[in-house]
Parts: structure tokens; sequence; C-alpha cells
């Protein structure tokens, strides 16, 4: 049973899953801190490159099933026009003033 967006725990993590079911590119980036770093499968990438490839050019979606650590942990259904659907993992370090400093994601 997957989870609405609008029930997740942890705001910031919230607002970046709607933002990627919502195709919102600027809203996705304004929730990040400005030095934010993300990792796709233990490999750091360069994130705003992997954003545009992975998300937002490839109409990326997820399907929240599980959430864990307050909110900060998720396991999704994951899907996008390159790669189709799969089950991943996502991990969110979130600072003080709410913004995401860092991402993690890959394969569940």
């Amino acid at each position: 049973m997957t989870i609405q967006p609008a029930k997740l725990s942890d705001p910031a993590v919230r607002a970046f899953v709607t933002a990627v079911n919502a195709h919102d590119r600027d809203g996705f980036l304004s929730l990040l801190t400005e030095n934010a770093t993300m990792s796709d499968d233990g490999s750091d990438r360069e994130l705003t490159e992997w954003v545009d490839r992975e998300i937002f050019s490839s109409n990326g979606h997820m399907d929240v099933d599980n959430e864990s650590q307050g909110g900060r942990a998720l396991l999704a259904h994951y899907r996008n026009d390159t790669w189709g659907e799969m089950r991943t993992r996502w991990s969110f370090t979130v600072d003080d003033d709410g913004r995401i400093s860092r991402f993690e994601t890959g394969q569940a």
C-alpha cells in the first residue's frame, strides 16, 4: 500500500516527493541547500545532471511504500521513461533550515 505524499512525516521529504511527482524542477531545486550532494547506488553523482536525466527529462515518479527514521528514509517504487519501474530506497539529510543537503538513492 502506498503512502500519499501529503501524508509523509518529514516536511522536506514530503515536498521533495511532491516536486518529483509534479515534475516541478524549480520547486525541487529550491528544496536543496546550495551545496547539496547525492549518490546513486553508492556512487556520488553530479546532482543537477542526475536529476535532469533521471527525474525531469524522463518523467520520474515515486510511489512511496514505507517510511522510517522519522520520514527521512523511504522505500518506493520509482519509475521513469528510461529505466521503467524499480524498487528503490531513498535517504535524506535535512539541515536545520529545513532544506535537504544530501540524498542517497539506489535499488532496494
